[in-house]
């Protein structure tokens, strides 16, 4: 089992990589993008160093590598170390592929190439992250920022990138710079949809009522879903108060709300999102609940 959770790592960590090196090969360098990355960067720092930009991403993803190694662990460094040799070969073949074509086969309009860099990036660093590994890039400064700060991941490189990117206002203005924004949000949001990935959501339903006992019958007999009693206690009446929660698919909530009601247009409830659901007997694949767990 764990050979083949390694492999399956593996794999992630090299597709994210290839994704981000297509990204950098054939929109970033040939947009002058500063999409927040490495490549961004260096985008930024090329008309103060005057380094080829494929040179300079490989020193950077080096320098990197060896910042998460020192903060982050051996343990992330030995996922990272795949991404620190495989993102800069990846570039550098895939950057003389596209230097194979002409100039203007790959520019685009700068709104095109912020949402296009965006969503691969986002895409490519979220498979990178399932893994608990990085692409060895400007990521590993966001997932320092994770763990210290304690923010989503998302976030995290959501403003590493627009740090990044606010650089090049010195070097290309802030017409660049507000594009290269862009690119971070995108990049931001779509990493979060990329780590959550094949997760089930479903709403998180808390209801308190006198009818809790009817509440809780509906919930298991008739939605045979699993429900758990909570004890509370009123905080003016000093009553004891059974708190019913149930964990239900997205689909199910309209008919349970108007079943509730149904049974006491008097209930309170709470309803709140749930992006991952963990644990024995919980299962939206089959649509089923165990419910002696409860």
């Amino acid at each position: 089992m764990k050979k083949k959770n390694w492999i399956k790592d593996l794999i992630l960590v090299l597709l994210g990589n290839l994704i981000i090196a297509c990204e950098v090969a054939f929109i970033v360098l040939p947009n002058d993008l500063l999409d927040g990355g490495v490549a961004g960067l260096s985008v930024a720092l090329q008309p103060l160093i005057p380094i080829d930009p494929v040179w300079m991403i490989n020193g950077l993803t080096i320098g990197l590598f060896l910042l998460g190694l020192i903060f982050l662990g051996k343990a992330f460094a030995l996922k990272t170390v795949v991404s620190a040799i495989a993102y800069p070969v990846f570039v550098t073949l895939l950057s003389s592929v596209a230097a194979q074509f002409p100039e203007s086969t790959f520019v685009l309009p700068d709104y095109l190439a912020a949402v296009y860099a965006g969503a691969l990036a986002g895409f490519g660093l979220g498979l990178a992250f399932r893994a608990n590994a990085s692409t060895g890039g400007m990521d590993i400064p966001a997932l320092i920022l994770r763990k210290y700060a304690k923010i989503p991941s998302g976030q995290a490189v959501m403003i590493i990138d627009v740090l990044t990117v606010s650089l090049g206002i010195f070097t290309y203005g802030l017409q660049k710079a507000l594009v290269g924004i862009i690119t971070a949000f995108i990049a931001g949001q779509v990493i979060n949809k990329t780590v959550l990935l094949g997760s089930q959501s479903a709403k998180n339903l808390m209801v308190i009522s006198s009818k809790w006992d009817e509440i809780r019958d509906y919930l298991m007999n008739t939605l045979s879903r699993g429900v758990t009693v909570l004890s509370g206690k009123g905080g003016y009446t000093q009553q004891d108060r059974p708190v019913v929660m149930c964990v239900i698919s997205r689909k199910e909530y309209p008919a349970v709300e108007q079943a509730i009601n149904k049974i006491d247009p008097a209930a309170f409830m709470v309803v709140s999102d749930v992006n991952e659901i963990h644990g024995s007997g919980f299962t939206f694949e089959d649509g089923t609940l165990n419910r002696d767990i409860w």
